[in-house]
């Protein structure tokens, strides 16, 4: 594993981490009649705490583009993962709240998931799959489940539509990460020329900003630790299927090495589950309260 491909991964989470504690500490005060609208972003856009979530975030995702011009899909993913670490952090400065058993088991649990499966996996790369078919199932699969989601979470709302809604996103932007190095691997090939012919820039665009509205509905209606710990699972899973899917990336595949890849990945789901619900991670507004027009603050 390149030492550069780590630093930028990590950097990337720590970025993520931040901007989505800020996004959420914005959006939960969001007007419900917003709910999975575009007009939420329009109404979130006048709070300057937002746009400080969000200008992290897109540094995260700069940095996590780079990233994947220089590594795996399938090796980035797992350490993008590691931005519930940072998020967590944010949120203990805010809460007051000690780490406890819960938080260092989910640490353990996240930091030791994210090792096994790339010291057992060594993932590599290889070459990508020509065949369209499989580029669009793959995808098409991905989005297809997340529209589903998404349909459920409109009749649930306010019980499981959250976590239904950060599923939906992640999913969403873990083909957006794999679609990004394709992005990358166009424009190092050809140039901008190269890059703006092809589709895969705009899907990126179209996916970002419907992961962006998912995001943000599923933070304003219910507490980060709802929402987050389904969001970041969803991703690095999406994100290695597409890469082993179409991408080329290439696994071990001997027992050993598959049995501790699937420890690996449970103990990633696991870590990340405990610290989403850790009593540090913002609670959300009280339901019980009406919810207020947004303010700058």
């Amino acid at each position: 594993m390149s030492v550069l491909v780590l630093t930028l991964a990590v950097s990337a989470a720590c970025c993520l981490g931040f901007g989505f504690v800020l996004q959420q500490n914005a959006a939960r005060q969001a007007p419900l009649s917003d709910f999975l609208s575009p007009r939420l972003l329009l109404d979130l856009v006048k709070v300057p705490r937002w746009l400080g979530g969000i200008g992290l975030m897109v540094a995260g995702m700069v940095l996590g583009a780079i990233a994947l011009g220089q590594g795996e899909v399938s090796l980035v993913e797992p350490l993008l993962a590691t931005n519930l670490l940072f998020a967590l952090a944010l949120s203990r400065r805010q809460t007051k709240q000690p780490l406890g058993r819960q938080g260092w088991a989910g640490l353990a649990l996240l930091a030791g998931g994210v090792s096994a499966f790339i010291v057992a996996g060594e993932p590599r790369g290889g070459s990508a799959v020509t065949d369209p078919f499989r580029h669009w199932l793959i995808i098409g699969a991905m989005i297809s489940l997340a529209l589903l989601l998404t349909t459920y979470a409109k009749r649930s709302r306010l019980s499981a539509g959250p976590v239904l809604l950060a599923l939906a996103a992640g999913l969403l932007y873990g083909v957006q990460d794999a679609l990004t190095r394709v992005s990358g691997q166009r424009f190092t090939e050809g140039g901008l020329a190269e890059l703006l012919t092809g589709w895969q820039p705009y899907a990126v665009l179209a996916l970002g900003v419907t992961g962006l509205v998912l995001v943000q509905s599923a933070f304003e209606t219910a507490p980060l630790r709802m929402s987050l710990p389904a969001l970041t699972a969803a991703q690095p899973l999406a994100g290695i299927v597409c890469g082993v899917g179409f991408l080329g990336d290439r696994l071990r595949t001997d027992t050993a090495a598959l049995t501790w890849e699937a420890v690996g990945l449970a103990a990633i789901v696991t870590g990340i589950v405990l610290l989403g619900m850790h009593p540090a991670m913002p609670c959300g507004a009280d339901s019980s309260e009406p919810r207020r027009d947004l303010q700058p603050s």
